[in-house]
């Protein structure tokens, strides 16, 4: 593999992926809708934010991750400031996380990363359905944190072979 950092401004971009990756998955809004399954969604920012977080990675700061909610409740129509909350918690109980454990395990992190989008979820939930009278299917809420739950892993062997790149 050729060493990215002689290239200079590749090597700049390469290590700024995941932010840019965030960036793009809050404008883009990610539906799979087109392929008719009623029960499938799952939040890859989530998955982003948690992992790079817990990796401390330099690059991802919280204000791109708070401007990053910011843009997401835009675009999907929400009250402003909801997902932003939800991204920050995200960083916090990660970052928490990150400094009380001694010694690092995939199996561990997964489970917590579980209690936490349940935790996310559940207050976006109360959120929107208490102060700002939203209709929402409970039932969805549980599909998306399922299926983020399980393609966690899937991302996280993808990252884990990106940041191996990025330290080559």
């Amino acid at each position: 593999m050729t060493n990215l950092r002689s290239k200079g401004i590749l090597f700049k971009l390469y290590s700024w992926l995941p932010l840019i990756i965030l960036f793009i998955s809050v404008l883009n809004e990610f539906d799979l809708n087109y392929l008719n399954l009623d029960y499938f969604s799952f939040n890859f920012p989530f998955i982003l934010i948690f992992f790079f977080t817990l990796k401390e990675f330099k690059n991802f700061d919280y204000l791109f991750v708070f401007i990053a909610g910011l843009i997401n409740d835009t675009v999907v129509g929400l009250p402003l400031g909801i997902s932003s909350l939800s991204y920050i918690l995200i960083c916090i109980s990660t970052s928490y996380f990150r400094n009380i454990t001694i010694r690092p395990n995939p199996i561990k992190d997964w489970f917590y990363f579980l209690f936490i989008l349940s935790l996310i979820n559940s207050i976006n939930y109360s959120i929107l359905t208490l102060f700002f009278s939203f209709n929402l299917v409970l039932m969805s809420y549980l599909v998306n944190t399922f299926f983020t739950f399980l393609f966690y892993i899937i991302f996280v062997s993808l990252f884990k072979y990106y940041l191996k790149g990025l330290n080559d």
